[in-house]
């Protein structure tokens, strides 16, 4: 079983990985979460000691720009970049279709429209986020705060087993002012079909899923790191 440092180093190893794949004059998006954190770190480094220059980026959450700030990498808002060249993000869930649940970490909106805005997304990762099946875990749902009660009540209906996502002992806020209420997805049901029920309801912002907006991944396995990478679905 792999030890907590174990799993860090393997993290390291894929944000090391990630890092490889930039160039000087990039437009990056930069992720939110432990993975995500190691890629921003090693980043920084490269651009302090010359390697690599020219870079611009976008970051995911409130977190992210803090730390991106303190390493000196320049940041810019979305809206001046345009396209991103890459975006960079760990994820919480990734099955064989490079299909991701993401957002446990709280930044699941930022994310989607970063990410959706990115030519290339490489999500990073350990083997411990591989799944067969998306479900595993919690699967986050964005919500507006004005709705929170009703849809947590809904959910319950919809057998989704909703709690609302705390912090400190309070309802946990978005940097976009929002709130999550995590959910469960059935074992016998299609994750894509919950999503879409869950969509319908009024108040939700957006959810973790992430059905085709990673092109690669970079999973660190316990012998190596494994590539994977798809070609980008049209969106409809």
């Amino acid at each position: 079983m792999a030890t907590p440092d174990t799993v860090r180093e393997m993290k390291i190893e894929a944000a090391r990985a990630a890092l490889a794949e930039v160039r000087s004059g990039m437009k990056l998006g930069l992720g939110t979460g432990s993975t995500a954190r190691e890629f921003v770190e090693l980043l920084g480094q490269s651009i302090r000691s010359g390697v690599l220059t020219g870079i611009r980026a976008v970051c995911t959450s409130r977190q992210t720009e803090s730390q991106a700030h303190s390493l000196g990498i320049p940041l810019q808002p979305l809206s001046d970049l345009g396209p991103l060249d890459l975006s960079v993000d760990g994820t919480d869930e990734i099955d064989p279709a490079l299909r991701l649940i993401k957002g446990l970490g709280g930044a699941l909106l930022r994310e989607k429209i970063v990410e959706q805005a990115s030519t290339r997304f490489i999500v990073i990762a350990d083997h411990t986020k591989l799944v067969e099946k998306l479900g595993r875990g919690w699967l986050p749902v964005e919500v507006v705060t004005f709705a929170c009660d009703l849809l947590e009540s809904r959910f319950r209906e919809m057998k989704l087993e909703p709690r609302r996502r705390e912090l400190h002992g309070k309802p946990l806020t978005t940097d976009e002012g929002h709130q999550i209420l995590d959910i469960r997805v059935p074992a016998t049901s299609e994750i894509a079909e919950i999503v879409e029920s869950v969509r319908r309801c009024a108040g939700v912002v957006e959810t973790g899923f992430f059905p085709w907006e990673a092109t690669e991944a970079i999973i660190a396995m316990p012998d190596g790191i494994e590539r994977r990478s798809r070609t980008r679905p049209e969106v409809r």
